[in-house]
Protein backbone atom coordinates (compact mmCIF):
# COMPACT_ATOMS: atom_id res chain seq x y z
CA UNK A 1 0.00 0.00 0.00
CA UNK A 2 1.23 3.48 -0.86
CA UNK A 3 2.03 5.64 2.16
CA UNK A 4 1.08 9.30 1.61
CA UNK A 5 3.59 12.13 2.02
CA UNK A 6 2.31 15.68 1.61
CA UNK A 7 4.97 17.93 3.17
CA UNK A 8 8.23 19.11 1.61
CA UNK A 9 9.63 19.12 5.17
CA UNK A 10 9.30 15.35 5.43
CA UNK A 11 12.78 13.88 6.14
CA UNK A 12 12.55 11.49 3.20
CA UNK A 13 11.71 14.33 0.81
CA UNK A 14 14.61 16.40 2.10
CA UNK A 15 16.98 13.47 1.64
CA UNK A 16 15.78 12.72 -1.88
CA UNK A 17 16.07 16.35 -2.94
CA UNK A 18 19.73 16.26 -1.88
CA UNK A 19 20.28 13.09 -3.88
CA UNK A 20 18.61 14.67 -6.90
CA UNK A 21 20.67 17.87 -6.73
CA UNK A 22 24.07 16.88 -5.35
CA UNK A 23 26.67 14.49 -6.74
CA UNK A 24 28.43 14.73 -3.37
CA UNK A 25 25.28 13.51 -1.59
CA UNK A 26 24.89 10.61 -4.02
CA UNK A 27 28.50 9.61 -3.56
CA UNK A 28 28.40 9.99 0.23
CA UNK A 29 25.31 7.83 0.58
CA UNK A 30 26.14 5.46 -2.26
CA UNK A 31 22.62 5.93 -3.58
CA UNK A 32 21.15 7.20 -6.84
CA UNK A 33 17.68 8.11 -8.07
CA UNK A 34 16.27 6.29 -11.09
CA UNK A 35 13.22 7.83 -12.69
CA UNK A 36 10.62 6.56 -15.10
CA UNK A 37 8.94 3.25 -15.83
CA UNK A 38 11.71 2.11 -18.17
CA UNK A 39 14.59 2.58 -15.71
CA UNK A 40 12.75 1.14 -12.72
CA UNK A 41 11.69 -1.84 -14.81
CA UNK A 42 15.27 -2.36 -16.03
CA UNK A 43 16.52 -2.37 -12.44
CA UNK A 44 13.92 -4.92 -11.39
CA UNK A 45 14.64 -7.08 -14.45
CA UNK A 46 18.32 -7.07 -13.49
CA UNK A 47 17.49 -8.16 -9.94
CA UNK A 48 18.70 -4.89 -8.43
CA UNK A 49 17.06 -4.15 -5.06
CA UNK A 50 15.25 -0.86 -4.72
CA UNK A 51 15.42 1.27 -1.58
CA UNK A 52 12.22 3.30 -1.82
CA UNK A 53 9.63 3.73 -4.56
CA UNK A 54 7.83 7.05 -5.00
CA UNK A 55 4.79 7.65 -7.17
CA UNK A 56 3.00 10.86 -8.05
CA UNK A 57 -0.77 11.08 -7.76
CA UNK A 58 -1.19 11.33 -11.52
CA UNK A 59 1.38 8.60 -12.12
CA UNK A 60 -0.38 6.21 -9.75
CA UNK A 61 -3.26 5.91 -12.21
CA UNK A 62 -1.05 4.59 -15.02
CA UNK A 63 -1.35 0.80 -15.59
CA UNK A 64 2.42 0.43 -16.07
CA UNK A 65 3.08 2.09 -12.70
CA UNK A 66 0.58 -0.24 -11.05
CA UNK A 67 2.51 -3.11 -12.63
CA UNK A 68 5.72 -1.88 -11.04
CA UNK A 69 4.04 -1.61 -7.64
CA UNK A 70 2.86 -5.19 -7.98
CA UNK A 71 6.42 -6.33 -8.78
CA UNK A 72 7.93 -4.36 -5.90
CA UNK A 73 5.56 -5.30 -3.10
CA UNK A 74 8.43 -5.65 -0.60
CA UNK A 75 9.69 -2.10 -1.27
CA UNK A 76 8.56 0.86 0.85
CA UNK A 77 6.33 2.86 -1.52
CA UNK A 78 5.03 6.41 -1.13
CA UNK A 79 2.37 8.53 -2.81
CA UNK A 80 3.20 12.19 -3.41
CA UNK A 81 1.14 15.10 -4.75
CA UNK A 82 2.30 16.02 -8.24
CA UNK A 83 3.82 19.32 -7.07
CA UNK A 84 5.86 17.60 -4.36
CA UNK A 85 7.01 14.86 -6.75
CA UNK A 86 8.20 17.58 -9.14
CA UNK A 87 10.60 18.89 -6.47
CA UNK A 88 12.52 15.61 -6.67
CA UNK A 89 12.14 14.83 -10.34
CA UNK A 90 15.00 15.54 -12.76
CA UNK A 91 12.53 15.82 -15.66
CA UNK A 92 10.91 19.05 -16.78
CA UNK A 93 7.75 17.00 -17.19
CA UNK A 94 7.86 14.41 -14.37
CA UNK A 95 7.06 10.87 -15.44
CA UNK A 96 5.32 9.80 -12.24
CA UNK A 97 7.57 7.17 -10.68
CA UNK A 98 11.08 7.10 -9.26
CA UNK A 99 13.11 4.89 -6.96
CA UNK A 100 16.29 4.91 -4.94
CA UNK A 101 18.93 2.34 -5.75
CA UNK A 102 22.32 1.47 -4.30
CA UNK A 103 25.37 2.78 -6.09
CA UNK A 104 26.54 0.30 -8.70
CA UNK A 105 30.28 0.76 -9.22
CA UNK A 106 32.46 -2.36 -9.36
CA UNK A 107 35.14 -2.79 -6.69
CA UNK A 108 37.31 -5.58 -8.14
CA UNK A 109 39.57 -4.63 -11.08
CA UNK A 110 38.17 -5.30 -14.56
CA UNK A 111 39.32 -8.50 -16.31
CA UNK A 112 42.54 -7.80 -18.20
CA UNK A 113 41.46 -9.90 -21.19
CA UNK A 114 38.01 -8.34 -21.63
CA UNK A 115 37.06 -5.41 -23.84
CA UNK A 116 37.16 -2.05 -22.07
CA UNK A 117 35.61 1.30 -22.90
CA UNK A 118 37.85 3.86 -21.21
CA UNK A 119 36.56 7.42 -20.78
CA UNK A 120 39.08 10.13 -20.01
CA UNK A 121 37.56 13.38 -18.73
CA UNK A 122 34.29 13.10 -20.65
CA UNK A 123 32.33 15.75 -18.81
CA UNK A 124 29.08 15.89 -20.76
CA UNK A 125 26.56 13.72 -18.91
CA UNK A 126 24.53 13.01 -22.03
CA UNK A 127 27.63 11.77 -23.83
CA UNK A 128 28.65 9.55 -20.92
CA UNK A 129 25.20 7.96 -20.78
CA UNK A 130 25.11 7.49 -24.55
CA UNK A 131 28.57 5.90 -24.47
CA UNK A 132 27.37 3.47 -21.81
CA UNK A 133 24.29 2.59 -23.85
CA UNK A 134 26.44 2.06 -26.95
CA UNK A 135 28.90 -0.15 -25.06
CA UNK A 136 26.08 -2.34 -23.76
CA UNK A 137 24.59 -2.68 -27.24
CA UNK A 138 27.97 -3.58 -28.73
CA UNK A 139 28.69 -6.20 -26.08
CA UNK A 140 31.44 -4.28 -24.26
CA UNK A 141 30.66 -4.87 -20.60
CA UNK A 142 33.49 -2.98 -18.85
CA UNK A 143 33.25 0.82 -18.78
CA UNK A 144 35.99 2.71 -16.97
CA UNK A 145 35.46 6.36 -15.99
CA UNK A 146 38.57 8.31 -15.18
CA UNK A 147 38.97 11.61 -13.33
CA UNK A 148 36.93 14.47 -14.74
CA UNK A 149 34.13 12.32 -16.14
CA UNK A 150 30.50 13.04 -15.38
CA UNK A 151 29.33 10.98 -12.42
CA UNK A 152 28.15 7.59 -13.62
CA UNK A 153 24.96 7.61 -11.54
CA UNK A 154 23.90 11.21 -12.07
CA UNK A 155 20.34 11.78 -13.36
CA UNK A 156 21.34 12.95 -16.86
CA UNK A 157 23.70 10.01 -17.33
CA UNK A 158 21.04 7.58 -16.17
CA UNK A 159 18.48 9.10 -18.53
CA UNK A 160 20.82 8.89 -21.54
CA UNK A 161 22.00 5.36 -20.75
CA UNK A 162 18.42 4.01 -20.78
CA UNK A 163 19.06 1.09 -18.43
CA UNK A 164 22.59 0.21 -19.60
CA UNK A 165 23.82 0.69 -16.02
CA UNK A 166 22.18 -2.58 -15.07
CA UNK A 167 23.99 -4.73 -17.65
CA UNK A 168 27.44 -3.11 -17.45
CA UNK A 169 30.35 -3.36 -15.03
CA UNK A 170 31.17 0.26 -14.16
CA UNK A 171 34.52 1.33 -12.73
CA UNK A 172 35.44 4.75 -11.41
CA UNK A 173 39.22 4.83 -11.73
CA UNK A 174 41.66 7.36 -10.26
CA UNK A 175 44.70 5.98 -12.12
CA UNK A 176 43.80 4.99 -15.66
CA UNK A 177 47.44 4.70 -16.84
CA UNK A 178 48.29 2.36 -13.98
CA UNK A 179 45.34 0.12 -14.77
CA UNK A 180 45.99 0.14 -18.51
CA UNK A 181 49.64 -0.84 -17.97
CA UNK A 182 48.47 -4.36 -17.15
CA UNK A 183 45.97 -4.70 -19.98
CA UNK A 184 46.40 -7.93 -21.96
CA UNK A 185 44.99 -6.83 -25.33
CA UNK A 186 45.55 -3.95 -27.71
CA UNK A 187 44.87 -0.37 -26.59
CA UNK A 188 43.18 1.63 -29.34
CA UNK A 189 42.63 5.36 -29.77
CA UNK A 190 41.24 7.35 -32.67
CA UNK A 191 43.61 9.90 -34.19
CA UNK A 192 43.32 12.13 -37.23
CA UNK A 193 46.97 11.45 -38.06
CA UNK A 194 46.71 7.68 -37.62
CA UNK A 195 48.08 5.67 -40.51
CA UNK A 196 45.53 2.85 -40.29
CA UNK A 197 41.87 3.10 -41.23
CA UNK A 198 39.47 1.66 -38.69
CA UNK A 199 38.19 -0.69 -41.39
CA UNK A 200 41.67 -2.10 -41.99
CA UNK A 201 42.29 -2.90 -38.31
CA UNK A 202 42.02 -6.39 -36.85
CA UNK A 203 39.62 -6.04 -33.92
CA UNK A 204 38.70 -9.63 -33.12
CA UNK A 205 40.91 -9.81 -30.01
CA UNK A 206 40.46 -7.98 -26.69
CA UNK A 207 40.60 -4.20 -27.08
CA UNK A 208 40.63 -1.28 -24.68
CA UNK A 209 39.11 1.70 -26.46
CA UNK A 210 40.24 5.13 -25.26
CA UNK A 211 38.02 8.18 -25.71
CA UNK A 212 38.76 11.61 -24.32
CA UNK A 213 37.06 14.83 -23.39
CA UNK A 214 35.03 16.76 -25.93
CA UNK A 215 37.32 19.23 -27.68
CA UNK A 216 40.47 18.36 -25.72
CA UNK A 217 40.73 14.68 -26.56
CA UNK A 218 42.84 12.25 -24.58
CA UNK A 219 45.35 13.39 -22.01
CA UNK A 220 48.92 13.08 -23.35
CA UNK A 221 49.85 10.23 -21.04
CA UNK A 222 46.88 8.12 -22.12
CA UNK A 223 47.39 8.95 -25.78
CA UNK A 224 50.95 7.64 -25.50
CA UNK A 225 49.68 4.33 -24.09
CA UNK A 226 47.68 3.52 -27.21
CA UNK A 227 49.23 0.61 -29.09
CA UNK A 228 46.86 1.04 -32.03
CA UNK A 229 46.00 4.38 -33.60
CA UNK A 230 43.01 4.36 -35.91
CA UNK A 231 41.31 6.90 -38.10
CA UNK A 232 37.61 6.88 -38.99
CA UNK A 233 37.35 7.66 -42.70
CA UNK A 234 35.21 10.77 -43.10
CA UNK A 235 34.09 12.93 -45.98
CA UNK A 236 36.53 15.64 -47.10
CA UNK A 237 36.41 18.79 -45.03
CA UNK A 238 35.13 17.06 -41.87
CA UNK A 239 37.67 16.96 -39.07
CA UNK A 240 35.93 15.40 -36.11
CA UNK A 241 32.95 13.51 -34.72
CA UNK A 242 31.08 13.72 -31.44
CA UNK A 243 32.79 11.36 -28.99
CA UNK A 244 29.68 9.18 -28.64
CA UNK A 245 29.33 8.87 -32.42
CA UNK A 246 33.00 7.99 -32.83
CA UNK A 247 32.78 5.31 -30.14
CA UNK A 248 29.67 3.82 -31.72
CA UNK A 249 31.42 3.48 -35.09
CA UNK A 250 34.47 1.81 -33.51
CA UNK A 251 32.61 -0.56 -31.21
CA UNK A 252 30.22 -1.74 -33.89
CA UNK A 253 33.04 -2.25 -36.41
CA UNK A 254 34.59 -4.50 -33.76
CA UNK A 255 31.29 -6.30 -33.30
CA UNK A 256 30.88 -6.70 -37.07
CA UNK A 257 34.30 -8.31 -37.39
CA UNK A 258 33.60 -10.75 -34.60
CA UNK A 259 30.24 -11.76 -36.03
CA UNK A 260 31.91 -12.47 -39.39
CA UNK A 261 34.71 -14.40 -37.66
CA UNK A 262 32.38 -16.93 -36.11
Amino acid sequence: MLKPITSRDNPLIKRLRKLAESSRARRSEGTALIEGVHLVTAALDAGRPLGELLVSESGSRAPEVQGLLDRARDVSAYLLPDALFALISAHETPVGVLATIGWGVAVAPPPEDADWLVLDGVQDAGNVGTLMRTAAAAGVACVLLGPGCAQAWGPKVLRAAMGAHFVLDLYEVDDLPGLLSGYAGQIAATRLDAAVSLYDCELVGPTAWLFGAEGQGLSPILAQMATRGVVIPMAPGIESLNVAAAAAICLFEQRRQRLWAR
